[in-house]
């Protein structure tokens, strides 16, 4: 589902990444690839994505529906709101519903504060992102939270990933989670503060690896989790 979004990403921006400098040699833009491959392939990738999901239970399957609807809609939406990352986030986000509907067969209020939590990182990543591209995206007409939280952006983002981390540690307290989770927090808070620091200057090149250093962050909250499981006190 992740490399069908992306496909159908560069598929609907196929004619403003040619103006755009980081994604002016993408596939698409450049006529490497036609749009009718893209969308071959993009049904290859839902159609499997869909053979997947019929192992699980059917309230699953009716919920990669509106995982599907996510996916799609969202490259259009930078046409239309300046909040396209909230639509990437919500369709990121929708694995967790997702999972907890394969393994527990309900949804439990707790997963929802999961999903806000997963939602508010996305767009605060997906914001560096957009910083990155927001001069060109401005002249070609692109809308973005970038865009719309102008000088803001980097106040923005430190808002929503605080608010992650609380979301998640509101989650930890409701499950009784040990002190392993917390301590990936606080390690998380502090891969964030590097980001504040290395962004503060709006340095195309710092946002983008600002973006990229998600993962440790992703890392890092996982593996506490993971360790939390096995140590109980």
């Amino acid at each position: 589902m992740r490399s069908a979004g992306c496909v159908i990403n560069d598929f609907a921006d196929r004619d403003f990444d040619g103006q755009v400098e980081r994604t002016k040699t993408r596939p698409l833009a450049t006529g490497e690839i036609t749009t009718v491959e893209a969308l071959q392939l993009f049904a290859l990738l839902i159609i499997s994505s869909f053979i997947l999901v019929l192992q699980l239970n059917w309230q699953t399957v009716v919920l990669s529906i509106a995982a599907v609807g996510l996916a799609s809609l969202y490259p259009f939406m930078k046409r239309y709101t300046h909040l396209p990352q909230v639509v990437l986030g919500a369709a990121y986000s929708w694995s967790i519903p997702m999972a907890a509907m394969a393994i527990m067969s309900s949804l439990p209020y707790w997963i929802w504060l999961l999903y806000a939590a997963n939602l508010c990182w996305t767009v605060a990543y997906d914001t560096q992102y957009a910083m990155v591209d927001r001069n060109d995206d401005v002249k070609v007409g692109i809308k973005s939270t970038a865009i719309l939280f102008g000088r803001f952006d980097l106040l923005a983002v430190m808002i929503l990933q605080i608010t992650a981390l609380v979301l998640l540690a509101i989650t930890y307290h409701l499950l009784d989670l040990s002190w392993p989770a917390y301590a990936g927090l606080i390690a998380a808070l502090l891969l964030f503060s590097q980001q504040w620091r290395n962004t503060k200057n709006r340095d195309r090149d710092a946002c983008f690896q600002a973006f990229l250093d998600n993962h440790w962050v992703g890392m890092v909250i996982a593996a506490s989790i993971a360790a939390a499981t096995f140590i109980q006190w």
